[in-house]
C-alpha cells in the first residue's frame, strides 16, 4: 500500500491523543477537528480545524485533507460522515453504523433483531405510557435516545414518585425505558475488526462505577471460564451486526446466575480499554489504527494481569488541573501514568489514568489502592 497514510480525526479528547500517539509509530499525517484550541490533541496531530463537531463544512474541510476518517466520540455530525460515505470517502467505524448507535433505541432494536440479549426495553411517548413500563419491569432506567455518557442522560425509576423528577432530570427528548438488570458485575469486552472482516476480541474486563463514571477496571475479570465465553462470544455477534471497522467496547451486565447482557455499545477505543497500551501485545489504540488504515490486526493477547485506575476531577473544585501525588505513586515501578492535558478540572471529569500491571491482578490491586491513597487534583495554593 502507499506508505502515505493521512488520516482525519474527529474530537480532540485523550482518546484522540492516545489514536494520534500510535498513528505516529506508523508514520501517519494526522488532521484532528475539535472546536477547542487547547484539547489533548492540539500539541501533537499535524493539524488541527478549530470547529464544532457537527459543523458540516468543517467535516468537508476535515475529508478534504484527508485520505480516511475515524473519531473518538459519538456525537458528531454523522448525516455529513454519510454524504462522504456516498462519495466513496473512506470512514471508519462507518457513519451507517454510528447512526444506530447513536440513537439508543434503535441500537437496542438491532442487537435484539439478532438475538443478542439485552434489557428490555421501550420507547417512551407519554408518562402514561412510563408509569405502564414501570408496572411491567417493577424498576427500570430511564434514558435520553440521544446524546447521554457517563451517566448523563440516565434516571433509575423504583416507584411511580420518581418519575416526575426523572422526567425534570432528562428534559424533552426522545426517551427509553430499559428493565434494571440486578446485576453482580459490569464487564466490557473489547474488540476490532479489520477492513477484510478479520475480528479480534480482547480479554473481558471488569468495571467499577462510582455515580455512573468509571473509577476502576481490573484484568482479567473475576468471573466463569464460561461466562467470559458467553460474553466474547457476544462482543464477536456485535461486531458482525454493526459491519463495525475499527475497534468497539461493549459493556455488559453479568447477573448472579451468570447470564449476561448487553447494556450499550461504543464504535471506539474505550476507558476500560486504557490498560491494553502496558497489558496487551496490542494496544486498542494501535488495533484501531491499524482497521481504519487498512492494516493487518495485532494480537490482543494479555501479557500479565492488570488495574487501570481513573484521575477524576475532585467535587467542588472547577480551574487549572493540579495533579497531586503522582511522584508518590511512582515510586512503585509498575506504575504508569497517564496524563491527559485538559485545560480545566471540573468534578468527576476524567483527567488522567494509571495502569498497574503484575504478576497476578491481586498485587496490581494492592498497588491500585496504595495509589488512592496518593491520588488528588486540587486547587493550587
Amino acid at each position: 500500500m502507499d506508505w502515505k497514510i493521512r488520516l482525519g480525526i474527529i474530537g480532540g479528547g485523550q482518546l484522540g491523543k492516545m489514536m494520534i500517539a500510535e498513528a505516529k509509530k506508523l508514520g501517519v499525517y494526522v488532521v484532528v477537528l475539535d472546536p477547542s484550541s487547547e484539547c489533548p490533541c492540539h500539541s501533537i496531530c499535524d493539524y488541527h480545524i478549530i470547529k464544532p463537531f457537527d459543523d458540516s463544512k468543517a467535516i468537508m474541510e476535515l475529508a478534504e485533507k484527508v485520505d480516511t476518517i475515524t473519531y473518538e466520540l459519538e456525537h458528531i455530525g454523522v448525516d455529513a460522515l454519510i454524504q462522504l460515505e456516498s462519495q466513496n470517502k473512506q470512514v471508519f467505524p462507518t457513519a451507517t453504523s454510528l447512526k444506530i448507535i447513536q440513537d439508543k433505541y434503535s441500537q437496542k432494536m438491532r442487537l435484539m433483531e439478532l438475538g443478542i440479549p439485552t434489557p428490555a426495553f421501550k420507547l417512551i411517548d407519554s408518562v402514561s405510557s412510563l408509569q405502564s413500563v414501570l408496572d411491567e419491569y417493577k424498576a427500570i432506567v430511564l434514558k435520553t435516545c440521544f446524546g447521554g455518557y457517563d451517566g448523563k442522560g440516565n434516571y433509575l425509576i423504583k416507584n411511580p414518585a420518581d418519575i416526575e423528577c426523572a422526567l425534570e432530570a432528562l428534559g424533552q427528548g426522545s426517551l427509553m425505558a430499559e428493565q434494571f438488570i440486578n446485576f453482580k458485575k459490569e464487564i466490557s469486552v473489547l474488540a476490532c475488526r479489520g477492513q477484510k472482516g478479520e475480528v479480534v476480541v480482547y480479554p473481558v474486563a471488569e468495571n467499577i462505577h462510582e455515580d455512573n463514571i468509571l473509577t476502576e477496571t481490573f484484568v482479567p475479570a473475576d468471573i466463569s471460564i464460561e461466562t467470559s465465553k458467553k460474553a466474547s462470544g457476544l462482543a464477536y455477534k456485535v461486531m458482525e451486526a454493526f459491519d463495525g471497522v475499527g475497534m468497539f467496547c461493549v459493556e455488559m451486565f453479568v447477573t448472579e446466575d451468570g447470564d449476561v447482557y448487553v447494556n450499550e455499545v461504543a464504535p471506539r477505543p474505550h476507558n476500560s480499554g486504557h490498560y491494553t497500551i502496558e497489558a496487551c501485545i496490542t494496544s486498542q489504540f494501535e488495533n484501531h489504527i491499524r482497521a481504519v488504515v487498512g492494516l493487518p490486526l495485532g494480537y490482543p493477547n494479555l501479557i500479565r494481569p492488570a488495574v487501570m485506575l481513573n484521575i477524576l476531577g475532585k467535587e467542588g473544585y472547577i480551574g487549572e488541573p493540579v495533579y497531586d501525588g503522582v511522584e508518590d505513586m511512582l515510586t512503585f515501578g509498575s506504575v504508569k501514568a497517564h496524563i491527559y492535558g485538559k485545560s480545566v478540572s471540573t468534578p468527576k471529569r476524567k483527567l488522567g489514568h494509571v495502569t498497574i500491571c503484575g504478576s497476578s491482578l491481586e498485587e496490581c490491586k494492592k498497588i491500585s489502592n496504595l495509589c488512592k491513597n496518593y491520588l488528588g487534583i486540587n486547587k493550587r495554593c
